[in-house]
């Protein structure tokens, strides 16, 4: 049986990584690999590490407005993302963690 516990996240990002090799839209095409790279140094910088969590996610299922990143558990879904995004999805962490 699992054993069920409580995240130790304050949040959770999921950035989608998926890539479909070029056959259909994915979130790899608005490079999103990178998005997650400058994520988790902001997150570092901030000292955040330990309360906020940067991790890859596979399809979220909205490819076609991707790149997606979501943040768990405020349920903030960011689509469209790209590289230049970065400082308004930290600002939205900061908010976040500013009232937690």
């Amino acid at each position: 049986m699992p054993k069920k516990n409580e995240s130790p996240y304050v949040s959770h990002v999921f950035v989608c990584t998926n890539d479909r090799g070029g056959e259909r839209k994915s979130c790899a095409d608005n490079n999103s690999q990178l998005i997650k790279s400058k994520l988790k140094e902001a997150v570092n910088e901030k000292g955040w590490k330990g309360k906020v969590r940067i991790s890859t996610s596979g399809c979220m299922g909205l490819c076609a407005k991707g790149s997606n990143v979501m943040i768990y558990p405020q349920k903030v879904w960011f689509s469209e993302v790209s590289t230049d995004d970065v400082d308004e999805i930290v600002s939205t962490i900061e908010h976040i963690m500013a009232n937690h």
